[in-house]
């Protein structure tokens, strides 16, 4: 196995992409081996990518469909006492053809339920091509997201189309040119560290990371042309405990989570759930705090 791993790492990318749909463990070897030129160790994983891995194939995943559902993820929120995080809800559509569109406000935010990155932010509704988007909806929906970079549990989401409410990015503590996204890392209920993303931008974001008692660490970012470091330090949100205690909640039982908030005018908001952050090949972080993050993740038992 280890020699085809090898041969196929040679491959250009589109060449070996269909196996993340057909044998995804294989694919994780294959794409890890060309990324960072080493094995994925299978047998003794080490850093946070590794236990990623090792996880979506040996781990319990039962719970991994709701938990990454940006719809029915708001059902768990609830169950874990926090119901008062979430965005309000506008509209949950099966079909692209059967959106609403007249029931909407002037603003919100739309977005396929197993998707990432795929948002409509509509500030005028008066000047949105509904018909466009309707198509482009249409399409977001057949995406099979799990065979994209060997993510299985995407592929047994149920897809929708969910509209919520448009959260007002000017009301935070730094300037931006989008929401400030606090992503906490946490492990079996004990948060660790925060990944903040800020000034989105096509193609590029700002990244800082902090620990639990708001100290920086940009030495842990590796910057990109994807991504910068913070050149200044986010003032520590007045809300940091809830947040923790959030994201303490939301992770008990499982050995790895990012959880995700925003602070709108001093309020928390509740964002997403993130089992396979970055499918298990992230490089934005250093090797350093990638062993971090993995030291933190305890491993259960293989379950198959």
């Amino acid at each position: 196995m280890k020699a085809l791993v090898h041969i196929l790492s040679k491959l250009p990318f589109r060449i070996y992409r269909p196996l993340a749909g057909i044998a995804p463990k294989l694919f994780a070897s294959v794409f890890f081996r060309q990324k960072f030129h080493r094995d994925l160790n299978w047998e003794h994983p080490s850093d946070i990518n590794e236990k990623i891995n090792w996880l979506k194939f040996y781990g319990d995943t039962s719970q991994w469909p709701l938990l990454a559902d940006k719809y029915r993820v708001r059902q768990y929120v609830k169950q874990c006492g926090l119901e008062d995080l979430l965005v309000p809800l506008y509209g949950v559509w099966q079909r692209a053809e059967d959106i609403d569109w007249d029931s909407l406000p002037e603003q919100f935010v739309m977005k396929p339920n197993n998707g990432s990155g795929k948002i409509l932010i509509c500030r005028d509704k008066s000047t949105l091509d509904t018909t466009r988007w309707t198509k482009k909806f249409h399409q977001l929906l057949k995406v099979k997201l799990g065979n994209v970079l060997a993510e299985p549990h995407y592929n047994k989401i149920s897809p929708c189309i969910v509209a919520e409410q448009l959260l007002d990015n000017t009301k935070q503590d730094v300037t931006s040119a989008s929401l400030l996204d606090y992503k906490i890392w946490a492990f079996n209920g004990q948060p660790a560290y925060i990944v903040v993303y800020y000034d989105r931008k096509p193609g590029q974001v700002t990244v800082d990371v902090y620990d639990c008692n708001w100290k920086g660490h940009p030495e842990y970012i590796v910057p990109s042309a994807h991504f910068h470091k913070g050149d200044h330090t986010i003032p520590r949100p007045a809300v940091l405990d809830k947040l923790l205690q959030a994201a303490s909640r939301l992770s008990a039982g499982h050995p790895q989570i990012r959880a995700d908030f925003y602070l709108v005018d001093g309020r928390p908001y509740f964002g997403e759930l993130t089992l396979t952050a970055s499918a298990g090949f992230n490089e934005s972080y250093t090797s350093e705090f990638k062993e971090i993050l993995g030291a933190k993740t305890s491993l259960p038992n293989k379950t198959h």
